[in-house]
């Protein structure tokens, strides 16, 4: 089949306009092929990283809106192998106004504990220790401080929604930490002050880091028959599952992005094969030419099928080209954010994932009107009319 690739290339420019018009439809399925199988193994198949792997999050078993008793933190860090615990509240409200562009992640935590829990966080060491001392103190990440222009010493406010009352925050560090991509975290006693009597002693999360990747499943296990025949059971799970399951309030995405996946790729084979059976029809009397030449089945097959993997390779590593564009400003953006993924991005796994469906889809669209004008005798092609 290679040695026809040459002359395959040569076909594809016979009719320009279909062809460009086939490469473009290849090209922009592969574009939302490509960025949705990008989304899905940044979701799914990402390691994590050295921090996420050492952490655990302790949340109701029922629903993460429903909150845990706020002693189950000093029970939690009695257990073995937990190296220290923070609480970690989602405190939502609103900054500034409703406004997408103003949406980020806030959090009440423990400071001191928090920082230690971070283990992959760069702050200067006066920033960790004004955060630590200043009640009003809060550190933001450096790309939301890009995003919004936060700066040292600059005062925000942070409207409740889901916490009544009004927090007035300073910033007192902007830290770097590929786990926690536009955040902001501050001082949990500070928000518990402004609280009812009765809402003081629940919490949402809590935090845990453990002394060793081996520890994770046993301590995770232990929390949760520990809290077992508490009214409040427990379930406690990775930093990354935890993420996730902020994702499956969409509904089940693995199914919605596999479907559209599978959607594409099939509107992909229909175009192209429309585009093939057209291409072949109006070419039987040149294969009758090209076997009374001395051109057997094999070959003419071979032709055909080159021709239609050319097309789909070059509409893909277009597309492919669109999405790494695409994936890239999604990433610019934070788009991300919602769910911890810092790097929405082609990976060499996607890349080759998506040649390999546009080649086949080339070759099953193909194969067909490959193989019905192949076995044409020579007589039938010579007298066809189409």
């Amino acid at each position: 089949m290679l040695r026809y690739l040459s002359f395959a290339f040569k076909n594809t420019l016979r009719n320009k306009r279909r062809s460009f018009l086939t490469i473009s439809s290849v090209a922009v399925s592969l574009c939302l092929l490509g960025v949705l199988i990008a989304i899905y193994h940044a979701l799914f198949m990402n390691q994590a990283s050295p921090g996420q792997a050492l952490r655990l999050v302790v949340r109701n078993r029922v629903s993460l809106a429903q909150p845990i008793p706020a002693f189950y933190e000093e029970k939690v860090r009695r257990v073995p192998g937990v190296k220290e615990v923070s609480v970690w509240n989602w405190y939502g409200g609103t900054y500034k106004d409703q406004d997408q562009k103003n949406f980020f992640a806030r959090l009440g935590v423990e400071p001191k504990a928090f920082l230690t829990l971070r283990t992959q966080m760069e702050m200067p060491e006066d920033q960790r220790q004004a955060f630590i001392h200043d009640r009003q103190g809060a550190v933001v990440s450096d790309d939301l401080a890009q995003k919004l222009g936060f700066h040292i010493g600059q005062r925000i406010q942070l409207t409740g929604d889901i916490y009544p009352g009004t927090l007035d925050l300073k910033i007192v560090g902007i830290f770097h930490d590929p786990d926690a991509i536009q955040s902001m975290f501050f001082n949990w006693d500070y928000l518990k002050e402004t609280l009812p009597k009765g809402r003081q002693n629940y919490i949402s999360t809590i935090a845990v880091l453990a002394d060793s990747t081996d520890d994770v499943p046993r301590i995770a296990k232990a929390v949760d028959d520990m809290f077992e025949d508490s009214p409040p059971q427990t379930k406690t799970e990775s930093e990354q599952q935890f993420a996730l399951s902020f994702v499956s309030f969409l509904g089940n995405i693995k199914l919605f992005l596999m479907a559209i996946c599978a959607a594409v790729t099939f509107t992909i084979l229909l175009v192209s094969g429309n585009t093939m059976a057209m291409s072949v029809r109006e070419r039987i009397k040149e294969v009758g030419v090209l076997k009374t030449l001395g051109f057997t089945n094999e070959n003419i097959l071979s032709i055909i099928i080159s021709e239609a993997i050319c097309i789909a390779l070059i509409g893909g590593v277009i597309g492919l080209a669109l999405a790494f564009l695409l994936t890239f400003g999604l990433t610019r953006a934070g788009a991300g954010a919602m769910v911890g993924v810092a790097n929405l991005t082609l990976t060499p796994f996607t890349i080759i994932l998506s040649l390999l469906v546009a080649l086949l889809i080339g070759f099953i669209s193909s194969f067909v009107p490959a193989w019905n004008a192949a076995r044409t005798n020579i007589l039938d092609s010579l007298r066809y009319a189409g």
